[in-house]
Order: C-alpha cells, then sequence, then structure tokens
C-alpha cells in the first residue's frame, strides 16, 4: 500500500493526511476526490487492493471444492459398487456352501439309511438262522426222547433177550447226541464270531 493510499484512507476515518500544507499541485486531484468519497468508497477502495486476490480465493476455493465433492462423489460410487459386488460375492459364496452341506447332508443320510437296513437285514439273517438251528436242535432232542420212550416200553417186554440190544442201542444214541451236542456247541460259537464281526464292521 503507497502511502497516498494510506493518507486516503486516513482522512476518510477522520484523520489528516501526512502532509500539512497542500499544494495545488499533482496531490490537489487527489485530495478533491476525497472530499467527494461517499460512504461507499471505502468499499471501493478494498475493492481495488483485494478484490482481485478475493475473487482469485473465491474462484480457488470454488475449484478446491467441486473437485472434492466430485472425489467424494466418485469415491461414494466406487464404494458402493464394491460393497454390492462384495455383498454378491458373499451372497453366492454361501449360496454354494448351503448347497454342497445340503447335497453332503443327502449323501449321509442315504449312506446311514442303507447302512442300518443292511445291518437290520444281517441281524434278521442271523437271527433266522439261530430260531432254524434251535428249531432243529428241539426236534432231534424231542426225536431223541421218543425213541427213548419207545425202546424202554419195548425193553420191558424183552429185557432179557434184548439187554445187549438194547445197551448197544443206547450207546449208540448217546454218542449221537453227544455228536449233535458238539456240533451245536460249534454253530454257536461261529454265529457268535459272526456276529462280533458284523458289529466291529458297523
Amino acid at each position: 500500500m503507497s502511502a497516498s493510499t494510506e493518507d486516503d484512507i486516513k482522512y476518510i476515518d477522520g484523520e489528516s493526511p501526512k502532509n500539512e500544507s497542500i499544494s495545488p499541485g499533482a496531490n490537489g486531484s487527489q485530495y478533491a476526490q476525497v472530499e467527494n468519497l461517499s460512504s461507499g468508497s471505502l468499499d471501493k477502495i478494498r475493492e481495488i487492493l483485494f478484490g482481485t486476490q478475493v475473487r482469485e480465493n473465491n474462484k480457488r476455493f470454488n475449484r478446491i471444492e467441486e473437485r472434492l465433492l466430485k472425489e467424494f462423489t466418485e469415491l461414494r460410487e466406487d464404494t458402493r459398487k464394491r460393497m454390492d459386488g462384495l455383498e454378491a460375492y458373499i451372497r453366492q459364496e454361501i449360496e454354494s456352501l448351503t448347497e454342497v452341506v445340503k447335497k453332503q447332508q443327502v449323501s449321509r443320510d442315504e449312506t446311514l439309511k442303507e447302512l442300518t437296513q443292511e445291518h437290520k437285514n444281517q441281524v434278521e439273517n442271523l437271527e433266522r438262522k439261530l430260531f432254524d438251528l434251535d428249531e432243529q436242535t428241539n426236534k432231534i432232542a424231542r426225536d431223541l426222547r421218543q425213541q427213548i420212550l419207545d425202546q424202554s416200553k419195548n425193553m420191558n417186554e424183552d429185557i432179557g433177550k434184548k439187554y445187549a440190544e438194547i445197551l448197544a442201542t443206547v450207546e449208540r444214541e448217546t454218542q449221537e447226541i453227544r455228536s449233535d451236542k458238539a456240533n451245536r456247541i460249534t454253530l454257536s460259537a461261529l454265529f457268535a464270531e459272526l456276529a462280533m464281526r458284523l458289529r466291529s464292521e458297523t
């Protein structure tokens, strides 16, 4: 700011210029202009002194604001797109994992069902075989008892004559009974071992 301008401003504010003597020369026109200044002259002076800088600053601030707004808008749009893409990816992964879990569950259920049915069939077959074996053993025992009863009746009628024959017959039948019992014990052990293997496999 020049000295002349400072003097003009102070004169407007009620102060006298620095130069006490006013010459009618070059400065005369300046003081004449100062005397004619209205109340808006200070604003004009400020406009002259700072107007260009203020306008440049305003333009700069506007450009910065526009750039920041544009960058913020782009960032928000990019973030939204990224979030949408991430959400779609997560949804797709969840659906894929859910489908895999469902298929695995169905496969496990089917396998378990097959194993359960197979085990059930094996148990039923074993029970049926044991039942048949028990029926056969009971039939043999009944037949033997009946034969013994029949032979006992015959021995009472002809005990003397048939004594040796009856002893031989009793001995023979006794051996058969022992053999049948041995076979039954062997079969029982075999089925018990088979049942243990089936339980270990399941």
